[in-house]
Formats: structure tokens, sequence, C-alpha cells
């Protein structure tokens, strides 16, 4: 026997050294990239109308959304004339204490340029819209968005 043995040359072990960079850019990744959920439809998700003018809002931060259409709990009954403010089904009489609770989430500076956009069914009835457009007309949200896919109008 020899007295000096040769040693085996394996594969060398894999450097992870980077590894936890690698892994907190992913992280920064999707953290910067995933938005979150603001509500939680309570209303069947609404069919909107077509339209061949369609325009993009700008700054969402500033966009309070109504929602009308047909609850998806039957204890508000089968009708399309539900209204949705943040989580809850309310009435046309709780919309300027929503509007108003908006504005209070902003600064006084961004108050003017604050949007209420109206995301309502096809089969939505006028008349309730009608409500709404006079409730936020007594709280002076002038600045009224129509939602609307695009597309030719039938």
């Amino acid at each position: 026997m020899s007295k000096f043995r040769k040693k085996k040359k394996g594969m060398p072990a894999v450097n992870t050294a980077s590894l936890p960079d690698i892994v907190f850019m992913l992280l920064f990744f999707f953290m910067v990239t995933t938005t979150m959920r603001e509500t939680e439809l309570q209303i069947e998700n609404p069919r909107l109308p077509n339209a061949t003018e369609v325009k993009k809002l700008e700054h969402k931060s500033l966009v309070s959304t109504i929602y009308v259409g047909k609850s998806k709990d039957p204890k508000y009954g089968a009708s399309y004339n539900r209204i949705q403010l943040n989580d809850k089904i309310a009435t046309a009489d709780d919309v300027p204490a929503f509007i108003i609770n908006e504005r209070s989430k902003v600064s006084e500076a961004e108050v003017p340029f604050m949007t209420t956009s109206i995301k309502a069914d096809k089969e939505s009835n006028v008349g309730t819209i009608i409500d709404i457009r006079l409730k936020l007309r007594d709280v002076n949200a002038l600045k009224i968005s129509y939602s609307a896919s695009k597309g030719a109008s039938n």
C-alpha cells in the first residue's frame, strides 16, 4: 500500500452566497408590482355598456367608485338596482356620507381633482343612477365618470 492516497475528485459544492440576494430581489419585485384588492364586490360583476369613445382615468387614488347592479345576496332581492359603496350594499341616501368620507382621506388640495366613477350594469334602472347623481350634486361632487367597455354600442 502506498503511503499517500490520492483524493477522489468530486463535484464541488454549489456556491449559495448569492442566493439571499436573489430571494430578496424577487420578494421586492413582487411587493412592488402586486396590487391589493380594495373592495369585495357584493353585487354581481357588472356587465358594462359599450361605448365608442373611452378614456382611462388617470389618478386612480382620487377615484371613488359606486357600483350599481344585481346583488349576489338573495336577501336584497333580484333587482338590478342595488348600490354598493365600499364593501356594503347601501341606498342612494348613503352616497353623500360616502363622498364626505372619501374626501376626508385625501389632502385638501386634491379634493377638487376627485372623481366619482359609477360602474352600472347594462340592466340597471336609469332612475337609480339619476338618484345617485342628485345626491352627488348635493355634496358638490360634480366630476362623474361612467364606466363602459370599449366596443360598438348596440
